[in-house]
């Protein structure tokens, strides 16, 4: 296929960089695999800045996190003061509210999330000026790819202004964040996407499984787009395992994830002395609302906490880095994912997993593992002990993780996914 070399404007949200954040990590694998495939990349951050080395805005943060959440409160009719505006988006303020973020509830954040979607109300058209000012005066993009359809009121502020740069939307996980809002604002966030989808030329959603789930919600939503994550396999390929079992926990380390799960299977392993010298890697980071759930998860451990290794600090970086020191991978979730990156990165690793049979998990880990049903600490632990008590079982689903990891969850299939995508909606 010839593939022309493309203008590419990803438009998306920061999270404030403290935990490993799913729609983060994918926006930042989309960006690497375009720009190693020789497209033109250009990361925009809303909300929060995006400091990361190894994923980092090119350009001024737009839509900044504390000035936007106080304008929505108390300056909805009339323009912000501009030294209150200036003193809200410092970066003291914004490194504040990162410390801070991370929050799975939208409780509070009614006004904000409504209008993001909507694309309404003059707190959203005052800070959509400028990013639209930008875009037009400095990039003028072949294709637009924003991260989310919770901020599909920025495509509908683009088009407005630029008819002509098509947009692409990413799909992932939007019900976690709408579904705690009230009935009504619910409704009206699902309809404020399912009127601005004709803002959109073309959505990808990172599972079949997710598309379907979709489709559920927003059945006017048509020929959704299906992009696997891919990662850079040279940089997660290693020979060398450790010469003791080791399952490994690596997102971020909430009660919504699981750890505690894990935490309560490897109890029970280590007690019953199932796998012989077993031992607990946990990483991927957390927020200051996590901090109880992490001591009620060191209290589980404690009898065993000389066979465990926690990870209190998170970057990008560490990701290769963390799966070199596991045997297999377990992110025991308490919702329906759309799909684990981890474990894409897990099988570019050869780093086998064990999931509950829930969500995208059959779907994207194939025979690259084993799925356990209810999700409990009692059927975890069975699967663990599985996995590396029989005979030949372990070695089986390595194998397999690395085909997987090779013939789908590569860089170079992602990149060529999506410039198919781009390509298009060009034509």
């Amino acid at each position: 296929m010839s593939v022309e070399r493309l203008k590419i404007l990803f438009i998306v949200p920061g999270s404030g960089d403290a935990f490993y954040c799913g729609n983060c990590f994918r926006d930042s694998l989309h960006a690497h695999a375009l720009r190693r495939a020789g497209h033109d990349v250009t990361v925009m951050p809303l909300y929060l800045p995006l400091k990361d080395i190894s994923f980092s805005g090119d350009t001024p943060l737009f839509f900044p996190a504390v000035s936007l959440f106080v304008a929505q409160k108390y300056f909805v009719k009339k323009k912000m003061p501009g030294w209150m505006e200036k003193l809200l988006n410092s970066d003291f303020a914004l490194n504040m509210a990162a410390s801070f973020s991370g929050t799975t509830s939208s409780a509070g954040l009614e006004d904000m999330t409504l209008s993001m979607i909507t694309g309404e109300g003059g707190v959203f058209r005052r800070q959509a000026a400028p990013l639209i000012k930008y875009v037009k005066e400095q990039e003028q993009p072949d294709v637009i790819h924003i991260s989310s359809s919770l901020i599909i009121g920025v495509a509908k502020a683009i088009r407005q202004e630029m008819p002509h740069i098509p947009v692409v939307c990413s799909l992932q996980d939007e019900e976690i964040w709408i579904d705690c809002l009230n009935k009504a604002d619910a409704d009206a966030a699902w309809k404020g996407i399912a009127d601005n989808s004709r803002y959109v030329d073309r959505f990808v959603a990172s599972s079949r499984f997710y598309r379907q789930a979709v489709e559920k919600r927003l059945p006017s939503l048509k020929d959704i787009g299906v992009v696997y994550p891919g990662v850079e396999i040279e940089k997660y390929a290693s020979d060398e395992y450790p010469d003791r079992p080791v399952i490994g926990f690596f997102y971020r380390m909430n009660e919504a994830d699981g750890a505690d799960i894990l935490a309560e299977a490897f109890v029970k392993l280590k007690r019953e002395n199932r796998v012989a010298g077993l031992r607990l890697r946990i990483g991927g980071g957390y927020t200051s609302q996590d901090k109880p759930f992490l001591k009620r998860v060191s209290r589980i451990l404690k009898p065993y906490a000389a066979d465990v290794e926690r990870f209190d600090t998170y970057s990008l970086r560490q990701h290769a880095d963390f799966y070199r020191g596991i045997s297999a991978i377990s992110v025991p979730l308490r919702f329906e994912e759309g799909t684990g990156l981890y474990l894409c990165e897990a099988f570019a690793a050869g780093r086998p997993a064990v999931e509950p049979d829930t969500g995208s998990f059959r779907e994207i880990t194939g025979d690259a593992g084993i799925l356990y049903s209810p999700n409990s600490p009692d059927m975890l632990a069975e699967a663990i002990a599985e996995l590396f008590t029989a005979k030949g079982r372990w070695d089986e689903c390595r194998k397999n993780a690395l085909k997987l990891a090779e013939s789908r969850y590569n860089e170079t299939v992602q990149a060529e996914a999506l410039y198919a995508i781009y390509a298009g909606v060009e034509s």
